[in-house]
């Protein structure tokens, strides 16, 4: 299916790794122009070599930031402003998962909406004005840690959550516009560092408890069914949804897994 995506500027946080990089992957293969954001140095290297090699030519544009690092985030809107005039769509991924709970001081808590929240914020503001130009789309990348619950974490619950409302929040805003906002949910995606994690004696323990609770197929989410999601929803074939919150996660978050 031709997602009409061709020639069309994108762009992705955290885009070197994971999630982010099968997006890219799938941006490529869909002959748009990815221009991805991460603060790997050597994941963006890897990723733009391995794109160069396949074929035979610079497919992608990389910009190294800390995105958790609002003046860092500044800079890099911009040289975006400045290097590009014609941005169709952002999607806003970078994040971690990063454990910062009730036993954690208010300067972690604030640093970890600084890594996973403000810069959804900065850099949706920052590009908003190329993306109306566009009649384009912006896609936030969440987690069902913001339905769920899952103790712990309260500093990416809190993030996630505030995500998922401001997805709707700027469906609102940028409809007038015709700039649809979307927002895509994981539960378990089966990412390098997902899978890092399964091998420690803690991932082992909980897999199996995991996958009970994954009603279609009994199995982790891939990041490529993530991606596909996303670039449908930056297509015109998707052209009248906007402030939907959608959940990739094979049943996880709402189906009753009682059948198991």
């Amino acid at each position: 299916m031709d997602l009409d995506l061709k020639n069309k500027t994108i762009v992705v946080t955290g885009g070197a790794s994971g999630i982010g990089a099968a997006i890219v992957n799938g941006l490529v293969q869909e002959g748009a122009i990815p221009v991805v954001i991460d603060k790997s140095r050597v994941g963006l290297q890897s990723l733009a070599q391995a794109h160069s090699s396949l074929f035979k030519r610079k497919m992608i544009e990389t910009y190294l930031c800390d995105l958790s690092d609002p003046l860092d985030t500044q800079r890099v809107l911009s040289e975006l402003n400045l290097d590009h005039t014609d941005i169709y769509g952002l999607v806003n991924n970078a994040g971690a998962n990063d454990g910062i709970g009730l036993n954690s001081d208010v300067a972690s808590f604030m640093s970890s909406l600084h890594k996973n929240l403000v810069h959804y914020f900065q850099m949706t503001q920052g590009l908003v004005a190329r993306i109306k130009q566009a009649q384009g789309s912006i896609i936030n990348i969440s987690s069902k840690v913001a339905v769920t619950g899952q103790g712990g974490t309260s500093g990416y619950a809190a993030a996630k959550g505030a995500i998922n409302a401001l997805t709707r929040e700027w469906a609102v805003d940028l409809a007038p516009f015709n700039v649809d906002v979307n927002c895509v949910i994981p539960a378990e995606v089966n990412t390098p560092q997902y899978a890092s994690w399964l091998q420690t004696q803690e991932g082992e323990r909980r897999l199996p408890a995991i996958l009970k609770k994954i009603n279609l197929g009994t199995r982790l989410t891939t990041p490529e069914e993530i991606a596909d999601y996303v670039l449908f929803l930056l297509s015109q074939k998707s052209s009248h949804t906007t402030g939907q919150l959608l959940f990739v996660d094979g049943g996880y978050t709402h189906l009753d897994d009682s059948k198991n």
